[in-house]
């Protein structure tokens, strides 16, 4: 069930797993870097740990097409029947079982200045304490001219959806720092992230931006200092700095979904009711996923990114033991174990979706060198490294094909 949003903000200390988490980050090599690493025994099923993200931000076209969120925990604003008339185009249509909707307009609060707009006083807080007095845009909101709104626009015309980064990741990163006292904490904090070389951080970058814009990061990079720059962090606004943090945040960046929608449909099929009702209510949630499909296509959820101390440490596995989620409906990172693990354990996610994890060897690798640039060594791919580098013509087909139980899970595994 989803924790009340006021119990959000206080639940896990500055980004950290909370106490008594069965992982922990150890140091492998210099060619891995870091893993994690189990410090007890954890059952199948078992939630690994929950941690909250030192930094996250809604992405910015998801925010434009008004995929209402916290601006600080990303919790989903709108209500489950909201949410899907949004979704349909179809303001008329009328969500049975309403009490199953677990948003609470009546502690929505926003901004008194500049009118974003929170799910509860404590994250309307928690985002003032931490980085919104220097972001909070007042009266200026809506002025093209401001700094910020300028950086904002270049970031979107540079990166269209699907969505998978952004600049205001880094630029609540910045305003950070400039509202701690204890500066140095925070800069060690982000230091800790992975980092890369310099020519993988340009392949990073043209990953992000894309052909097209490959060339854009320095007119990035002058909006950037134009609406941010501070002199304790000058190296983040030099070329070198900058390609650096945006590297960071590329590669360590973790997707955020939430939906009321879908905490609904949890909700529901929750209920116990007679056959015939189940039925009958099965059978519209079925025909919903169909309609929202035809209408919004795959843009189901407020999608952001955050970046997570713990969760960045775990390594990649084409047979991972753990899986992330967001059950809770807000930035709040669930890692849950996918079988048994055993204490001194490496524990693995996997970077790839159900279906691309069912290819060769061969696409599986092309795709991580594609987005990630390492060649996966898994007990899966060490076992078929014997295998023909070609990828079928059946995978080739199958790409990009979205059957309705895969539909399913997307609108509900958030």
């Amino acid at each position: 069930m989803a924790a009340a949003a006021g119990d959000v903000c206080g639940a896990v200390p500055r980004g950290r797993a909370g106490a008594g988490a069965a992982a922990e980050a150890r140091f492998i090599s210099s060619a891995k870097g870091k893993g994690l690493f189990a410090t007890k025994n954890i059952c199948k099923g078992e939630t690994v740990f929950v941690e909250r993200p030192v930094v996250s931000s809604q992405f910015l076209w998801n925010a434009l097409y008004n995929y209402r969120a916290c601006d600080h925990c990303l919790r989903a604003l709108e209500t489950a029947e909201e949410n899907a008339q949004r979704l349909l185009g179809k303001s008329s249509l009328v969500l049975p079982h309403p009490e199953q909707c677990s948003i609470r307009k009546d502690l929505h609060q926003q901004c008194p200045r500049c009118q974003v707009m929170y799910c509860s006083a404590e994250c309307r807080q928690a985002a003032l304490e931490q980085y919104h007095q220097v972001l909070c845009l007042g009266p200026s909101r809506d002025d093209p001219t401001h700094p910020l709104n300028k950086l904002q626009e270049a970031w979107r015309n540079m990166h269209y959806p699907p969505e998978t980064s952004s600049i205001m990741l880094m630029a609540r990163m910045v305003a950070t720092v400039k509202q701690a006292k204890d500066k140095e904490w925070w800069i060690k904090t982000f230091s800790q992230f992975c980092n890369k070389t310099a020519n993988e951080e340009e392949e990073i970058v043209h990953k992000l931006l894309g052909d097209k814009f490959k060339g854009q990061l320095e007119l990035l990079r002058l909006l950037f200092t134009e609406a941010l720059y501070d002199e304790h962090l000058s190296r983040w606004f030099s070329p070198e700095g900058f390609r650096s943090l945006f590297a960071l945040v590329g590669t360590n960046g973790q997707g955020i979904g939430t939906s009321s929608l879908s905490q609904w449909v949890h909700a529901c099929d929750a209920l116990d009711l007679p056959m015939l009702q189940r039925e009958e209510l099965d059978a519209f949630i079925d025909q919903l996923y169909k309609d929202i499909e035809k209408e919004s296509g795959e843009f189901l959820n407020c999608e952001g990114s955050g970046l997570y101390v713990l969760q960045s440490c775990c390594n990649h596995s084409c047979i991972p033991n753990a899986e992330t989620s967001f059950p809770e409906n807000n930035f709040l990172l669930h890692l849950t174990a996918l079988e048994d693990i055993e204490a001194g354990e490496e524990i693995c996610i996997s970077y790839l979706d159900c279906c691309q994890r069912e290819r060769s060897r061969h696409s599986r690798n092309k795709i991580l060198r594609e987005n990630y640039l390492f060649t996966c060594s898994c007990p899966k791919c060490l076992a078929q490294a014997d295998d023909a580098d070609v990828t079928s013509d059946e995978e080739e087909e199958g790409e990009g094909e979205t059957d309705d139980a895969e539909l399913e899970d997307e609108m509900t595994d958030v």
